[in-house]
């Protein structure tokens, strides 16, 4: 149960979490929790948080996160007490190509064969028919071989970040992270987007609406503070159709997460 402190036990608490070295404004918020992954590996990491969004991924598409069980335990301690789930997993996507370790050369993987609404993908081919194949293989990792129970369960945030590696393809780009929501909307999961809307933009750019990603919810980044993380929820989705429901700042190391929903 979430105890809310009327004035002056506000004010005490908020001097007391100064002291300690917690944001009192993020703390004290009903509506925000964290996001953890790999770089907090044997870290503090936050506490009392109302959620947690665990990384799956150790910074690429193709990795896992050492720290996924420590962390995914840490996220089940939330409170819940945001329309958020208390627990939900973010991963790292990328559409690398020739670049990648791993390219797909059919539409089948982990023993069943894909329905590609971008035709067929063969050897040697890096347009949106393989780049589709290559989103719907990196979420069947995530889902079966990182270490997640009950993935079907989850809400499952793409990760979309110039930082990992992209074609300049953007219709490509756009497949790719079809073939994720394809995968997880096959096991009953839930998928949203994170990023900034300029790192969309150049990544993906516009969405059709007969995309599987125009309703997709938005997790907005780049707010620098609680404040603005607020604002924030007003601003336009990442796709026409979808709406912002999370949007994040960073706070004396931390990453907060405010729900607007």
């Amino acid at each position: 149960m979430l105890i809310r402190f009327r004035y002056p036990m506000a004010a005490f608490a908020a001097m007391l979490l100064m002291l300690v070295g917690v944001p009192a404004e993020a703390a004290i918020s009903p509506e925000t929790g964290n996001d953890v992954s790999w770089p907090q590996c044997g870290k503090a990491l936050p506490k009392g948080q109302t959620f947690g969004i665990v990384g799956v991924n150790n910074g690429t598409a193709n990795t896992t996160n050492p720290c996924l069980a420590t962390e995914l335990s840490w996220a089940g301690s939330s409170t819940g007490v945001t329309a958020q789930p208390k627990v939900a997993l973010y991963v790292n996507t990328a559409n690398p190509g020739s670049a990648g370790s791993w390219w797909p050369t059919s539409n089948s993987y982990g023993g069943a064969t894909v329905s590609n609404p971008y035709g067929q993908c063969t050897s040697g081919s890096f347009g949106a028919a393989c780049s589709y194949m290559y989103g719907y293989a990196k979420a069947y990792d995530d889902a079966n071989i990182r270490g997640v129970s009950t993935p079907g369960s989850y809400i499952w945030w793409l990760d979309v970040e110039t930082g990992n590696s992209w074609s300049a393809d953007k219709a490509a780009n756009r497949a790719d992270l079809e073939g994720m929501v394809a995968y997880f909307a096959g096991i009953g999961a839930t998928t949203g987007i994170y990023s900034t809307t300029s790192q969309w933009s150049q990544i993906v750019g516009t969405v059709p609406s007969s995309s599987p990603l125009y309703t997709a919810r938005s997790w907005l980044a780049g707010a620098s503070s609680l404040t603005s993380a607020k604002r924030m929820c007003a601003a336009a989705p990442l796709t026409g159709g979808g709406k912002v429901t999370l949007t994040q700042y960073v706070s004396r190391g931390f990453d907060y997460d405010y729900s607007c929903v």
